[in-house]
């Protein structure tokens, strides 16, 4: 090969990219082996080699209003910022790094991205900050991002962080079972939220991308409590179970319909919405099984609800239910949500109705064109809309079909 001719993959020398894959591999090197309370402490510590200090890290609180500082070694101790209008809180909402100019430096914000879930935000000052920097700094924060999730499953630190109220048993496992909250592909956003956070029983909300094929379900225990939440496990649970066998929505509905009413006896029951979403097409099926109808989000506005023929709740054996078709335009979104929003009851005794649900949805749809922040605005205003009453469980779960290919 002629000298100064270079082959399809190969790089130019950059010093300071073998330095950041020297940093990535010492820490890859060394997590593995540490307890997880010291990996935190760890990757502050490789943020100082690359001149960062007084290093964060926040961790959004479970009704995603507030960014909740961890605690430990080597982590700058500092106060709960708010989500709104503070600069971690833009971070996380624009899922974009903030720098801050100061007197002494800048202050970098950098989201942390578990694949496309928002866990928190990284913090760290630097005396001044290059391309390189940069660069390696958004690496640094998407590795923390992964490996707190990893190691969430062996700790309770990063769980109890987020808590700023007591949480009952019920709610303990709802959130146990949810899938994360948000999720973002070229052709598909999803985001989900669950009320009251500290207290919810039996609403829940699952999903999974198989391929081209986003499915969706979103369930409502019947009653209250500990009861409901171990009654929307089984759901879920069955729900799963089906789902990876790879059969028809009428014969996961079937599926569920038996395993509530083996389980918890004929007085017993479960609405759902279980849905499938073509990412590559955009054709929409799904089963109503005595849920409000979701709402046809096109341009911002509510052009309809997706009105089907129902079929009875799961656990009472209704007939095999039709499944019902849609197809989307790019840009489409489908929000699903349960009873609670809809019904709950005012101090003088109304409903809060659908009416008044589409105006806050239209209202907040035109404010944010992020799905994740629209869910998080959404459940914000709907909750003060409803004065802050929440007597009953509520579940918003919104997708946005973008289409092309992956």
């Amino acid at each position: 090969m002629a000298e100064g001719a270079r082959r399809p993959h190969d790089v130019p020398d950059d010093r300071s990219e073998a330095f950041g894959e020297r940093l990535l591999g010492v820490l890859l090197d060394r997590a593995h082996d540490l307890p997880p309370h010291l990996i935190v402490p760890l990757i502050a510590e490789e943020i100082g080699r690359i001149g960062g200090r007084d290093v964060s890290v926040f961790l959004q609180d479970f009704e995603q209003l507030m960014l909740v500082p961890l605690t430990g070694g080597r982590l700058m101790a500092g106060e709960a910022e708010p989500i709104t209008g503070s600069h971690p809180g833009r971070a996380l909402v624009e899922a974009a790094p903030v720098e801050v100019p100061q007197a002494d430096g800048t202050r970098m914000y950098l989201p942390l991205l578990g694949g496309s879930d928002q866990s928190g935000v990284l913090g760290v000052t630097m005396d001044s900050v290059a391309e390189d920097e940069r660069r390696l700094l958004r690496r640094l924060a998407a590795l923390l991002a992964l490996t707190l999730g990893t190691m969430n499953r062996y700790t309770d630190q990063f769980t109890t962080t987020r808590r700023r109220t007591p949480m009952t048993v019920a709610a303990e496992i709802q959130w146990s079972l949810l899938p994360p909250l948000t999720m973002r592909v070229p052709q598909v956003e999803v985001a989900g939220v669950l009320e009251p956070a500290y207290e919810v029983a039996g609403d829940s909300f699952d999903y999974a991308l198989n391929d081209d094929i986003l499915h969706v379900a979103v369930i409502d225990a019947m009653g209250h409590g500990l009861d409901a939440a171990v009654m929307a496990t089984a759901a879920i649970g069955a729900y799963r179970h089906a789902r990876r066998s790879d059969v028809s929505l009428s014969e996961i509905y079937a599926f569920m319909d038996r395993v509530i009413a083996e389980q918890f006896g004929p007085e017993h029951f479960v609405t759902a919405q279980m849905m499938r979403l073509n990412v590559a097409t955009g054709h929409l099926q799904w089963v109503n099984a005595g849920h409000p109808a979701p709402l046809l989000i096109r341009d911002r506005r509510v052009i309809e609800r997706l009105e089907s023929r129902t079929t009875l709740p799961v656990g009472f054996g209704g007939e095999e239910p039709r499944i019902s078709e849609r197809a989307l335009r790019r840009g489409d979104r489908v929000l699903c949500f349960t009873d609670g929003l809809t019904e709950e009851r005012a101090a003088e005794g109304a409903q809060f109705g659908l009416d008044q649900l589409i105006g806050i949805v239209e209202r907040v749809g035109a404010r944010e064109r992020d799905v994740r922040a629209t869910v998080r605005v959404l459940s914000q205003a709907l909750m003060r809309a409803r004065s802050g009453v929440t007597s009953d469980d509520a579940t918003i779960f919104l997708f946005e079909w973008r289409g092309g290919t992956s």
